[in-house]
């Protein structure tokens, strides 16, 4: 008797994530989570360069989050490559709560204490009103796995938020969440960092890579 045994190699899901372009917020440095800001100048430059860089290095999908910054950052990469971007929920960026629209100076002023606090750790002790960081990160790492799911062994570009992202990284890759403003201090607008995701596992190939 002759027992054949089949080998099923896991597949390998490109995802390319790349922040929105600059808004008007964070030209002042004021946190824009759930608010819907747009973008400036600079930020729409930053959107034709990344769209640019796709036509350079075409994907099979572009998802983005519901905001329209994203949305708009998200376009030139639509248009130069044909495709129709879809919308995922779980990509918004963090609510900041209190701190929405306000510089962490302007907060720092008003309780020196809690921003004290949210400095050493932003997860154990985020801005009053603010969404759980665990939270975000959850619906955000659950996101992108759908979305690999969806396009198994394909590249997506997937465009959505600086805070979001990061703490999304960190839970892919083991990285405590509370250190996440100490090992990513920021992402870049626009800019790529390739990720590939193979059967639960995450490897990070590059990070904050221009487009220009």
């Amino acid at each position: 008797m002759t027992t054949t045994t089949t080998t099923t190699t896991a597949t390998t899901t490109t995802l390319l994530l790349a922040r929105h372009g600059q808004t008007v917020w964070h030209a002042e440095n004021r946190y824009a989570g759930v608010s819907d800001v747009p973008l400036t100048d600079e930020g729409r430059a930053q959107a034709e360069a990344l769209g640019r860089w796709a036509a350079a290095h075409p994907v099979d999908a572009v998802w983005t989050s519901p905001l329209s910054r994203a949305i708009a950052t998200a376009d030139p990469a639509c248009r130069a490559l044909g495709l129709t971007p879809h919308r995922e929920q779980g990509l918004r960026e963090c609510d900041f709560g209190v701190v929405e629209g306000r510089t962490l100076a302007e907060f720092a002023a008003e309780d020196p204490e809690w921003a004290a606090a949210y400095l050493a750790d932003p997860v154990a002790h985020p801005f009053p009103a603010a969404e759980d960081p665990r939270a975000a990160a959850a619906r955000g790492v659950d996101a992108l796995r759908r979305i690999a799911a969806a396009h198994d062994g394909g590249r997506v570009l997937v465009v959505a938020h600086n805070s979001l992202l990061r703490l999304v990284l960190c839970s892919l890759l083991s990285i405590p969440l509370g250190e996440y403003r100490r090992v990513f201090p920021r992402l870049r607008n626009a800019a790529i960092t390739e990720t590939r995701l193979t059967a639960g596992t995450t490897a990070l190939l590059s990070l904050n890579v221009p487009c220009e």
